[in-house]
């Protein structure tokens, strides 16, 4: 009876003894996990800002190129009105006193 005791001690120490493992093991593997999820978190952060950054600049970059195009053509319109005023503005001012003068 002894023998079966002295088994059954040794078995449940075995058991205990892998389950301990078992744990630190569990411990371990969730460190790994933590640090392998922070690293990724931080790679993924690192690669959004950048790509932010890219396409903020490229919209920048768009916007410029939109705000140059708008403001060349602007200009023309304002050069090309000057001149007509420039031609034309005795006829223009005749016109005004004709319509004047009518009332």
């Amino acid at each position: 009876m002894d023998s079966i005791l002295d088994k059954l001690t040794e078995i449940e120490n075995a058991a205990s003894a892998i389950v301990r493992h078992a744990e630190e093991q569990k411990d371990v593997l969730d460190q790994e996990f933590d640090e392998k999820r922070k690293k990724f978190d931080e790679e993924l952060e690192n690669k959004t800002r950048a790509r932010l950054e890219k396409i903020r600049e490229q919209l920048e970059k768009e916007q410029s190129r939109v705000l140059d195009s708008s403001s060349g053509a602007s200009q023309d319109t304002i050069r090309s009105l000057q001149e007509e005023y420039k031609e034309k503005h005795t006829e223009y001012a005749h016109e005004i006193l004709r319509r004047i003068t009518e009332v």
